[in-house]
């Protein structure tokens, strides 16, 4: 079937407290509704962009990769009022398109003060413009607004620079949202934007923004931006959407801009147009040495001849060289040799620093190699400790080590690993809170203005299972008393009906506690980055799983409150005079087990 309309300006739920649509669902909503395509265009993010890569090709449904970017520029001279940054909708054409998305809007997070929402000057813009098609911003673009404030040649100065900067590549942008046609803002600016369409002989698209499902969705979305924004459902002086910002089919599409046609065709040529998407990656890891094998072969065999000096041997020493030959070859086989290095690396620094490092836990303890190289403190052989729960060529994947560091100076470590492979190849990873179900009765509670009582004694009815709370849906099914809650009062079933439909959506980004990743070159050219405002570092843009199937490996560098007090205690004594190696305490250690008298 011929398509008919694209969809170009979708949003998930990874555009936080304002897209309720998951990723994994945009695919399946574009295939019933015919359509072979579909764009994302997050806010100011790319949080998803490899997921939906990923989902939608799976799907058989095409991926344009996108972003909704605000644009704007500082005042030319001190004193003076900028204009307020605008949105524009960006689309990569091909590779230098998606490492221009990707450098963007990196630049977004990483050069916005206070972190504050993200946007870029256009001169930015106009230095990233290769490989990209852009979109004016329908209503809400600076466009639209200049000539709805009558500013004509405001606009007519803007539409050339964007032009210049996209050309064959820029699109005014139509939007109606209104019930039957464009709301007031949309009307407002339509007549300008399609004059100077015709007058600078400029392509028309017309879109329209998806932020939910169906239009039942739309009072649950209300509550949703209301919490994002700390407003209240009955304030009328907020922002709101209309119930036409849902994944209308082509045929609504198609009706509403009956009078322009071109504009509705040319969201499917835009689509033609777009002929690359982000792919997964095998994991690439920085250079440690020139030849990483027979690096991994000297210290290895120099760490294990160390260790075998100052040890009770557990075995014959014959068997300790047997195993760590047996350990490397399939290290090298598996091309890891650098991992370990990398590894051993950080930790035979933070040791010579005197940071508290843990003596390893997990089936990385199980290695050989790892004890030799002062990764791991525990003798592998001595606890018959498996290696092949570590690694095992006939189940190929990423070693991991959980490293475990005094929390007070675990920064120290992740700020030498950075110093040593350079600044912007060093990053810590996102990782998104989500609405579950207590928290989404909570803050619709709060957004309806219902006492704090209500939605507290509401919230404490749901069941914890395990460290999460259960569904909604099933405490109501399983707690009666929200049945009794229901009839006593309207409002709580309405709550609940809302609450409902919001849960699981994704509600604000942070670092997680541990992962760090390292690459071989500018992490910027290999995955989009943000910044939490809450650290120094920069985070990428993806989570934790879609960052390795991006290509990067992630280290842990876990802070381990029980180090930093076990070293505390260690000084203590040494100021009393009493010298303490916690690592020389024998396991069966009598004044430890002795009763207490």
């Amino acid at each position: 079937m011929q398509a008919r309309f694209i969809h170009l300006r979708a949003r998930s739920a990874y555009s936080l407290l304002e897209g309720a649509i998951h990723v994994k669902a945009l695919p399946g909503l574009a295939a019933a509704a015919g359509m072979p395509a579909l764009a994302l265009a997050d806010s100011g993010n790319l949080f998803g962009a490899l997921e939906f890569s990923e989902t939608a090709a799976k799907a058989g449904v095409q991926p344009i990769l996108g972003l909704t970017l605000s644009v704007g520029e500082p005042p030319a001279r001190p004193g003076e009022r900028a204009e307020p940054p605008a949105p524009l909708a960006l689309y990569a054409q091909n590779g230098a398109g998606w490492r221009n998305l990707m450098a963007l809007t990196t630049a977004g997070y990483l050069e916005t003060a206070d972190g504050g929402d993200p946007w870029v000057p256009l001169s930015r813009l106009e230095a990233h413009a290769e490989g990209l098609i852009c979109l004016t911003g329908g209503a809400g673009g600076q466009l639209a607004q200049l000539l709805a404030a009558g500013r004509e040649a405001q606009a007519e100065a803007l539409a050339a620079r964007l032009a210049a900067a996209f050309p064959d590549r820029l699109y005014v942008e139509l939007q109606r949202h209104g019930e039957q046609g464009p709301t007031p803002a949309e009307a407002a600016a339509e007549p300008g934007l399609i004059d100077l369409a015709y007058a600078r002989a400029l392509p028309l698209v017309a879109t329209n923004e998806v932020y939910f499902e169906t239009p039942e969705m739309h009072g649950a979305h209300d509550a949703l931006i209301c919490i994002g924004e700390g407003r209240y459902i009955n304030e009328s002086d907020r922002r709101q959407l209309t119930p036409e910002h849902w994944f209308k089919p082509a045929d609504d599409m198609v009706a509403r801009f009956a009078d322009l046609p071109e504009a509705v065709e040319n969201t499917v040529e835009i689509a033609r147009r777009c002929a690359f998407r982000p792919r997964t990656h095998d994991p690439i890891l920085p250079r440690f040495a020139d030849d990483e094998v027979e690096e991994l072969r000297t210290q290895a065999k120099r760490g294990l001849e160390a260790r075998l000096a100052v040890i009770p041997l557990a075995a014959e020493r014959a068997e300790y060289e047997r195993r760590l030959d047996f350990e490397l070859s399939v290290i090298e086989g598996m091309g890891f040799p650098g991992y370990f290095l990398i590894v051993a690396d950080f930790i035979q620094w933070a040791k010579a620093q005197d940071i508290p490092v843990g003596p390893g836990r997990g089936s990385g303890a199980g290695s050989l190699v790892a004890y030799a190289l002062t990764i791991t403190d525990l003798d592998p052989l001595r606890y018959g400790l498996l290696f092949e729960r570590f690694l095992n060529p006939e189940r190929v994947s990423m070693p991991d080590f959980d490293i475990d560091f005094c929390q007070d100076r675990r920064e120290e470590v992740i700020e030498y690993v950075a110093a040593k492979y350079g600044r912007d190849r060093v990053a810590q990873i996102i990782t998104f809170g989500a609405l579950l179900s207590k928290a989404a009765v909570r803050d619709v509670a709060r957004v309806l203005q219902l006492p704090f009582s209500v939605g507290d004694r509401l919230s404490k009815l749901i069941p914890v299972e395990g460290v999460k709370p259960v569904s909604i849906v099933r405490a109501r099914a399983e707690e009666p008393r929200f049945a009794e809650e229901v009839a006593g009062d309207e409002t709580i079933g309405v709550l609940l009906d809302v609450a409902e439909r919001i849960e699981g959506l994704y509600r604000n980004a942070s670092t997680h506690a541990a992962g760090v990743v390292i690459g071989d070159r500018p992490l910027v050219e290999l995955v989009p980055l943000y910044r939490d405002p809450k650290s120094d570092m920069p985070a990428t843009q993806y989570n934790m799983k879609w960052v390795e199937q991006a290509g990067l490996v992630k280290f842990d560098f876990l802070g381990l409150k029980t180090l930093t007090v076990i070293q505390n205690a260690v000084d203590l004594l040494k100021r009393r005079g009493v010298e303490l190696d916690i690592g020389a305490i024998p396991l069966d250690d009598g004044a430890t087990y002795a009763p207490s008298s």
